[in-house]
């Protein structure tokens, strides 16, 4: 497919907000619709969230994530979204030029008229918590697991430790568990749950998993291969409570604490974020504090429910889609004027359409060289000679004024663009 210089409006990022945002933007207004995303195939995380618990406000219906991202993805197909896959974004400009990279799609630079981002988030590492110990294998973080056995098929261990009260934390939990593995243990450094009490409830209770609040991992015992975690009680600060120690045999250990909204695009974009969420300042419309550029999802603040994270991105997509076409309605109205032979540049740099009639329109330039026998000074459209006036010399030190007559404005209105040249008579 040939890939278009200009979008009415570019989605980054291809999950439940993404998908919302593009399906939104197409509906109300924009005929073009780009989605990005840097996985093979659309529909983000959902794709590996294979348990139920999905689409219960959207389509009232109780669904598994793959279910529901594909009601999106067919949606987005049919209405003619033109999606990228395998596709990764480098760089985005406050000015909303895009560039990207991919196998197929090799280097792509597209400009939009409004973009919305939905990333999406990413889990925190142990590095990011510094857990002290050895670094074996064997440290995972709970997401890198429910991709393995739920989209690869493959199991990490045997037995587990869980770090973290989490949402995928509790859920792999269960997983593990329904596959054969002993879950030996939960732990969460807070004294509250930081994970959905049905999870809680279906994940943990129900499968006789224990959870440990006020408890984490002190080190990491192993070489090779986890061995065992030492875990212990922790204060008020955070901090070990001495004489609470207990070694966890374990040959795996699953970090689920905690999720980062993936923000480094946003930055380059000059996109303000706030220091608690980590995500996007936004206002009511979903628009960030660059003009045209919109955020939605997980990229903002991490969700509870799917569902709401979809509408959020619905939301910006409708958004994107009004500013868009308030931008092509801006281009359309306005005719560039360019540079043309031995002109340095040309101010008005356009000319309104809408008010043409309703004064006289003065073109002001400076040529590149002198010229000092008589010149033309030329308006085209294209190859179509608009208007000329003739001028006995021309100088760069001293301006030239060229007032468009009104006999020409039904030429200048019907034209895309205007080219101002100096030649020799």
């Amino acid at each position: 497919m040939t890939r278009k210089d200009i979008y009415d409006v570019v989605v980054i990022g291809a999950g439940p907000a993404g998908l919302a945002a593009a399906i939104a933007a197409r509906q109300n207004g924009a005929e073009d619709v780009l989605l990005i995303e840097r996985d093979r195939e659309l529909g983000g995380i959902l794709q590996q969230c294979i348990h139920n618990g999905f689409g219960l406000e959207v389509f009232h219906k109780d669904l598994p994530g793959p279910a529901y991202a594909q009601r999106f993805v067919d949606d987005a197909l049919a209405i003619g979204v033109e999606p990228v896959v395998d596709t990764m974004v480098l760089d985005i400009t406050p000015q909303r030029r895009i560039f990207a990279t991919g196998k197929q799609t090799h280097f792509l630079d597209v400009q939009a008229r409004a973009i919305v981002l939905s990333m999406g988030c990413r889990e925190r590492t142990r590095p990011q918590i510094r857990i002290p110990g050895t670094r074996p294998s064997g440290v995972y973080t709970a997401g890198t697991a429910q991709r393995w056995v739920n989209v690869e098929g493959y199991m990490p261990g045997e037995r587990f430790v869980v770090l973290g009260s989490g949402d995928i934390g509790m859920i792999m939990a269960r997983r593990l568990t329904l596959e054969g593995a002993k879950v030996e243990a939960v732990l969460e450094v807070m004294p509250f749950l930081t994970g959905l009490t049905r999870n809680y409830v279906q994940c943990l209770l129900d499968y006789d998993i224990p959870l440990h609040l006020q408890h984490t991992i002190k080190r990491v015992v192993g070489n090779s291969r986890v061995e065992a975690v030492e875990a212990a009680q922790v204060d008020e600060k955070w901090n070990p409570i001495p004489g609470t120690e207990k070694v966890i045999p374990c040959d795996t250990m699953l970090l689920s604490v905690g999720l980062i909204p993936e923000n480094e695009l946003s930055k380059k974009a000059g996109v303000q974020l706030d220091p608690i969420t980590g995500g996007p300042v936004v206002d009511d419309h979903f628009e960030t504090n660059i003009p045209g550029i919109f955020a939605a999802g997980n990229v903002v603040h991490v969700y509870d429910l799917v569902d709401w994270v979809s509408e959020a991105g619905r939301q910006a997509g409708i958004s994107a889609a009004r500013f868009a076409v308030r931008e092509r309605h801006k281009e359309d109205r306005h005719v560039p004027v360019r540079a043309g032979e031995n002109v340095r540049y040309v101010v008005p740099h356009t000319v309104d359409r809408d008010t043409l009639s309703e004064s006289s329109v003065r073109l002001q330039m400076r040529v590149i060289q002198p010229v000092e026998s008589p010149v033309w000074v030329e308006v085209r459209n294209k190859d179509h000679l608009i208007m000329r006036r003739g001028e006995p010399y021309a100088r760069p030190g001293e301006i030239i004024t060229l007032e468009l007559p009104i006999k020409v404005y039904d030429d200048v209105q019907a034209a895309p663009e205007l080219t101002v040249a100096v030649v020799k008579r």
